[in-house]
C-alpha cells in the first residue's frame, strides 16, 4: 500500500515538473539569453535527476539546481570575468 502511494506521489512530482517546465518556457521570448540559459539548464538537470533516482523528489531539484548553475555559467556574456582583457 505503502509502495503505491510513493508511485503516485513520485508520478505527481515528474508531470508536475515537466508542465512547469513547458509553462515557464512561455515567457522566454522577453528573457536575456542567460535568464533562458539557465531556465533551459534547470529543466534539464530536472528531467535528468528525476530519471537517474527514480523519480525522487530529492533527485529532481538537485538535478534542477545543478542544471541551472551550469546553464547560468555556460551563457554568461562574454568579456565579464576574472582576467578580464
Amino acid at each position: 500500500m505503502e509502495d503505491e502511494i510513493m508511485k503516485n506521489i513520485q508520478a505527481t512530482i515528474k508531470t508536475t515538473v515537466i508542465v512547469a517546465i513547458f509553462i515557464s518556457l512561455t515567457g522566454c521570448a522577453g528573457m536575456s539569453r542567460q535568464g533562458q540559459g539557465t531556465l533551459l539548464g534547470a529543466g534539464a538537470g530536472a528531467l535528468g535527476g528525476a530519471a537517474l533516482t527514480g523519480g525522487s523528489a530529492v533527485g529532481t531539484l538537485g538535478g534542477a539546481a545543478v542544471g541551472g548553475l551550469i546553464g547560468n555559467v555556460v551563457t554568461q556574456p562574454r568579456g565579464r570575468g576574472r582576467y578580464r582583457r
